[in-house]
């Protein structure tokens, strides 16, 4: 993998929402594979191989009025971005409880030591709505749980649910990166109850679970949570997460509309991570 080149795209987006959903939504359409939400916008990823002069042609955000899109691009190869990342990937600690931290940081003394080599997966517990949700994980019990993560980015969070002893792990991502760096992730940790698979919510037909934790984007999270509720059994919890304050009542009416209802929330910078209950 190191010889991939990728070319990066990041993007200035004002007002943020709803113009960063729509324009990760067509840049994926488009055939970006990656995506790191920032304070004023987001990092888009591409490789070289799949990039062309008119990629961003059917990118209509772009030309839309009533937002402003900014970007300038760059070419980064593989090896130069994990150099990058292992200068700055500095470990996080959550709740006394838990820490995540890179293959070369040292082995800390927390009762669960995730280790994540998130390379362009999202999912390394800096962002606030990563740490949120595993602060609800820690929080809860998960011992003999069936959990499915639904976004899982690096796996970060069905590991801890694992570690937490959660009996089986389904995540899932839509983004093939994210698959493979989840599959090298939960191998990493040892965790044998959590299966990796690519795909998104269309993936979910006869399955059966005891909670389920979607930490993606608002539009996403709207569309899919009647499909999550017909997959959780009775008693069972969802956690969401990926969407700022002002987007709780929406995702609110959308919980109460298939039997949820609202129990708590975290806050961290305006964004949040809610609980839904049946």
């Amino acid at each position: 993998m190191s010889n991939i080149i990728y070319i990066e795209y990041e993007f200035m987006v004002s007002p943020l929402q709803p113009a960063t959903d729509i324009l990760i939504a067509e840049l994926g359409a488009a055939g970006f594979e990656s995506f790191v939400e920032k304070e004023n916008g987001v990092q888009a990823y591409i490789q070289e191989t799949d990039w062309h002069e008119g990629i961003l042609e059917g990118v209509s955000i772009l030309g839309n009025p009533l937002f402003e899109v900014s970007y300038v691009l760059k070419k980064i190869e593989q090896q130069n971005w994990n150099a990058t990342w292992e200068q700055n990937f500095n470990p996080i600690t959550v709740g006394n409880k838990c820490q995540v931290r890179a293959p070369f940081h040292e082995k800390s003394n927390t009762e669960f030591d995730i280790v994540i080599e998130p390379k362009m997966s999202f999912g390394t517990g800096h962002h606030e709505t990563t740490h949120m949700m595993l602060q609800f994980i820690l929080d809860h019990d998960f011992n003999g749980k069936s959990v499915l993560d639904m976004g899982s980015g690096t796996g970060v969070l069905a590991i801890l649910a694992a570690m937490k002893g959660a009996s089986a792990v389904d995540a899932i991502d839509i983004d093939n990166w994210c698959y493979l760096n989840a599959k090298e992730n939960v191998e990493r940790n040892g965790n044998q109850a959590v299966e990796v698979y690519e795909g998104d919510a269309s993936l979910l037909t006869n399955q059966r679970y005891d909670v389920i934790i979607a930490n993606i984007n608002r539009n996403i999270l709207l569309n899919d949570i009647p499909t999550y509720v017909k997959c959780l059994n009775p008693k069972g919890q969802l956690f969401l997460s990926g969407f700022y304050k002002e987007d709780i009542p929406l995702i609110s009416q959308k919980c109460n509309e298939s039997g949820l209802k609202f129990e708590k929330n975290l806050e961290n910078n305006n964004w949040v991570a809610v609980k839904y209950v049946f």
